[in-house]
């Protein structure tokens, strides 16, 4: 059973395994329609496709963010009909270092599924290895995932301002430098980011687009962590997508427990009343 990261030619040697599924993330912020438009020109072969606004998102209100999580009833409805059941091995990829494929990763854990793994390298790395691509759909057997206890938890904004009056709170920021010091900001009415969160950009989980090593990235975390103990620290990003690439990188560190919040910096400037900070320092 893999839970955090498989290689390539681990993928290579079960791809056709009717207890795996693989599953593209690929998606583009900027562009919303490319990730669809890529698996059509060409997918690992047997993967399915998930659209991050329409299979890995709810719907939105205004309040909620840009990628507000899905009903667990329909997520798991989504499961049952690409043919994943809790003995299905999942395997995500995207193109961008794992950024999308990680909401999968974390949303399958959510659902209480742990037999889920995000292909290291991604789609750049299966081609460079295997030279193998497909532009056909799967014909996958539908089968009944129910939803079980949560292997992941959330953190609200409401439940996120208490903690932050809190001095045992860790909140960090998954976004580039330049959108949290709010010199930039393309996607969000606001620039700037929630007071009292400190900045690891979610690239830095990586060297030659494969996550670090776990003794390094357990380094790394560690010194983030400052003596605050993984249960401590709550991951957000834009919207609740790349902060799940923290929580993998500290799961393959072996510092699990930090938790999400979902909504993230969209869904906390839909409150104009909420405060907000600008430049380098917490």
């Amino acid at each position: 059973m893999s839970t955090t990261l498989v290689k390539v030619s681990e993928l290579q040697a079960h791809l056709f395994d009717a207890d795996w599924c693989v599953i593209d993330c690929r998606h583009d912020l900027m562009n919303v329609d490319a990730g669809r438009q890529q698996y059509a020109e060409g997918h690992i072969p047997g993967a399915v496709f998930a659209d991050l606004d329409s299979d890995l998102s709810g719907a939105k209100n205004g309040a909620n963010g840009r990628h507000p999580l899905p009903s667990r009833d329909d997520l798991a409805a989504r499961f049952s009909a690409w043919g994943i059941d809790h003995d299905t091995q999942v395997i995500a990829y995207d193109a961008n270092g794992g950024s999308f494929a990680v909401r999968l990763w974390w949303l399958a854990r959510w659902l209480g599924h742990e037999k889920v793994a995000v292909l290291d390298g991604g789609w750049p790395a299966w081609l460079a290895e295997t030279n193998r691509s497909s532009s056909e759909a799967p014909a996958r057997l539908p089968t009944r995932f129910a939803a079980r206890e949560s292997l992941e938890e959330v953190v609200d904004a409401t439940q996120l301002q208490r903690l932050l009056a809190t001095p045992s709170a860790l909140l960090v920021d998954a976004r580039a430098p330049e959108r949290y010091e709010g010199r930039v900001e393309p996607l969000d009415p606001v620039a700037g980011h929630i007071p009292g969160a400190i900045n690891r950009f979610w690239q830095a989980n990586l060297a030659d687009g494969c996550f670090k090593p776990a003794g390094q990235l357990r380094a790394e975390y560690e010194a983030l962590l400052a003596g605050h103990a993984p249960q401590q620290m709550v991951a957000q990003c834009g919207s609740g997508v790349t902060a799940c690439h923290h929580l993998l990188a500290m799961r393959i560190a072996g510092l699990p427990g930090a938790r999400l919040f979902p909504g993230s910096w969209s869904e906390w400037v839909a409150d104009r009343s909420r405060p907000v900070a600008t430049g380098a320092k917490p």
